[in-house]
């Protein structure tokens, strides 16, 4: 049976949302809690597809795990690792993963991990992962989709980074935790994400300056200096900033709860620039609203603290309708307009060459049924069905629930007219929506 979503737009959105644990940050803290011997525990901890798969992941390598979802909270016990090996039936489904060769060749000395595959919105290499670990003194043999790596001994040494890629960033810090010496990362990645692992693992015992800057030094330290811990993941500035544009897009006004506004810097400017009202109610409360057509912008993603590539899909479905010809530049994946034909189903007057699109705002969208391509794909269309007039129908939801928890429950408590179903019965859907307000009150 294939789940949809019914979405009834045109109707501004109205009310307050909390931001949920952020999912790019919870996957890789997971993964580094298997440096330690002993149970860390994580807060804040999204009910997500790819936090399942996570789970499943290192639960493989003889780590015991425990989720609770009425918490958000789940216990990771790494006293014991039985496995080195990472399989593809798991690691394809979610490339982030794909971390956890770093954290297991600094452990365990050696590691197994499949090689994760293709990717929907573009090429996203692994060689600089793979490098950075031979830099470190890792003997690493490719062979039937996997990588084999094996080191007795890291040490430490400098790397520079071709690209500020996020996931080599992360692999690297996590494999020199252990390693012999001072490793200094340069052009390193400078997400809130990465900030957050650094946190994580100088709470353990690990001794990491500079995340946050492009430049990265981690003082390798014995392994009976890290001890488990207790952490709160920080917020999903991607999902807030979705709940965000959503509202401004329905020339709504609501409260977004739980966000760190010094993570969203440059999207906020440009949603001030279109014509939005953002205001500061507390350190972590933003009040958002819109009462005017919205105006073109021209975006340029790029490498934090750039505009975010996992916002510019939500930008592009906000500018289909606002008043004159915005120009979007995709700077960092080949294939991340794959919005761009469901978009023009539903009105949309988008002309794309390579990676630049040119959106002239049109009146009004019109509702009509679409699929999601990917995560970010399918949050503009959803955001897309709530400005349009009439009604949508969303396919491919399971792409939606690997990076938005409780997403329709939570569209649902601001206002939206949207409801999950499939082809047996609208009364189960209701009824599932129904217990998904009842498990998101609770956990409020």
């Amino acid at each position: 049976m294939v789940e949809k979503l019914k979405i009834v737009g045109g109707n501004p959105l109205h009310g307050e949302v909390s931001i949920s644990g952020a999912k790019n940050a919870v996957l890789k803290l997971m993964a580094a809690a298997i440096l330690p011997q002993g149970e860390s525990i994580i807060h804040n901890v999204p009910q997500l597809t790819d936090v399942n798969i996570m789970l499943r992941v290192i639960e493989e390598l003889g780590v015991k795990t425990k989720y609770d979802k009425a918490s958000k909270t789940v216990a990771i016990d790494a006293t014991d690792i039985t496995s080195i090996t990472a399989k593809y039936e798991l690691v394809s489904k979610m490339r982030a993963s794909f971390i956890i060769l770093g954290a297991l060749v600094t452990r365990c000395k050696e590691a197994i991990v499949a090689l994760p595959g293709g990717c929907a919105i573009g090429e996203r290499r692994v060689d600089f992962h793979i490098k950075g670990l031979e830099a470190l003194g890792a003997d690493i043999k490719i062979e039937n989709g996997y990588v084999h790596a094996k080191a007795q001994r890291l040490v430490g040494t400098d790397i520079y980074l071709d690209i500020p890629s996020v996931g080599a960033t992360e692999n690297l810090m996590l494999a020199a935790v252990l390693a012999e010496g001072a490793t200094r990362i340069q052009n390193a990645a400078q997400e809130p994400e990465i900030v957050d692992l650094a946190n994580f693992l100088n709470a353990m015992g690990a001794d990491i300056s500079g995340a946050g800057t492009s430049e990265i030094i981690i003082n390798g330290v014995k392994q009976e200096n890290l001890h488990p811990i207790e952490y709160t993941t920080i917020p999903d500035r991607i999902e807030a900033g979705t709940y965000m544009a959503a509202i401004i897009a329905t020339k709504g006004k609501g409260i977004i709860k739980n966000v760190l506004p010094s993570h969203l810097t440059f999207f906020n400017s440009k949603l001030i620039k279109m014509g939005a009202n953002i205001k500061l109610i507390e350190p972590t409360v933003l009040e958002v609203s819109c009462n005017q057509r919205l105006n073109s912008v021209n975006i340029v993603t790029q490498p934090y603290p750039g505009f975010p590539t996992d916002l510019q899909s939500l930008a592009m479905a906000m500018l289909t309708t606002a008043d004159g010809v915005s120009i979007i530049t995709e700077s960092l994946y080949e294939n991340r307009f794959m919005q761009v034909p469901e978009l023009r189903r539903m009105g949309a007057d988008i002309h794309q060459e390579r990676n630049h699109a040119l959106v002239r705002g049109v009146e009004k969208l019109a509702g009509t049924n679409v699929k999601a391509s990917d995560l970010r794909a399918g949050a503009s269309l959803i955001v897309a069905a709530l400005m349009a007039e009439g009604k949508s129908e969303i396919e491919a939801l399971h792409h939606i629930d690997r990076g938005y928890e409780l997403f329709e429950t939570k569209f649902a408590n601001l206002g939206a007219n949207i409801v999950r179903y499939n082809d047996e019965s609208d009364t189960l859907a209701n009824a599932s929506l129904e217990l998904n307000k009842e498990n998101l009150n609770a956990s409020v």
